[in-house]
């Protein structure tokens, strides 16, 4: 069992960073793989990011690739997103969401955060 629960998002200008924390319990966080998802309104959710249970290897989606950077925390069990140079198109409800299994199956998710970026 893992709970998860997001913190860090708020109201931020185009080209401004932000970064997103998620606390994580139970045991099993710490070999489960980490993922960032979002979703704006209107639309489906999407993957943004994920991290191998160690940190190892990391993957994101093209539409973040070298602005946006997951990282984790075992010891303290934090996952977090770091943002660069945000867009308005960035704009979405952000979850963290743990991969026990490792098989790119996520069974928990958080309750999510809201950042909005403006022009």
């Amino acid at each position: 069992q893992v709970q998860l629960v997001e913190s860090g998002g708020g109201l931020v200008q185009a080209g401004e960073s932000l970064t997103l924390s998620c606390a994580a319990s139970g045991r099993t966080f710490i070999t489960a793989a980490m993922g960032w998802f979002r979703q704006a309104p209107g639309k489906e959710r999407e993957f943004v990011a994920r991290i191998t249970w160690n940190g190892g290897i990391t993957s994101y989606v093209d539409s973040v690739k070298g602005r946006f950077t997951i990282s984790r925390d075992n010891a303290r069990k934090m996952v977090y997103l770091q943002m660069n140079s945000l867009k308005p198109e960035d704009t979405a409800i952000y979850y963290c969401a743990a991969d026990p299994s490792r098989v790119g199956k996520y069974d928990y998710w958080g309750q999510g955060t809201q950042v909005t970026v403006s022009s």
